[in-house]
């Protein structure tokens, strides 16, 4: 089975970047879908985007669409999140999800791993 570590979060401004990396162990990368999800305090775990096997198959939740990206490198068994134009709203707890599925979901339910996650704070 897979192991995931999140890094790259912190404290940025308003119309700022940062990258973060989830960094996997264990099992065979590349037949994971993986996706990345985000909490904050009192809400729900919400999806923000996923990526197929091969890197192809990408999707985000609307509010992050044109701002992030995301993508994986399988023979380094790392996935990304490259966060720009940050607004207050994306402060949330930042998590990866790692599962042996055929296609992406958005419900965190059917994600079996993930890593401790990595707080991302957007100050105003």
């Amino acid at each position: 089975q897979v192991q995931l570590v999140e890094s790259g979060g912190g404290l940025v401004q308003a119309g700022g970047s940062l990258r973060l990396s989830c960094a996997a162990s264990g099992g065979t990368f590349s037949t994971y879908v993986m996706a990345w999800f985000r909490q904050a305090p009192g809400k729900e775990r919400e999806f923000v985007a996923g990526i197929g096997w091969s890197g192809v198959k990408i999707y985000y939740v609307d509010s992050v669409k044109g701002r992030f990206t995301i993508s994986r490198d399988n023979a380094k068994k790392v996935m990304y999140l490259q966060m720009n134009s940050l607004k207050p709203e994306d402060t949330a707890v930042y998590y990866c999800g790692a599962d042996q599925r055929l296609t992406v979901s958005r419900s965190s339910s059917v994600y079996n791993y993930w890593g401790q996650g990595t707080q991302v704070t957007v100050s105003s």
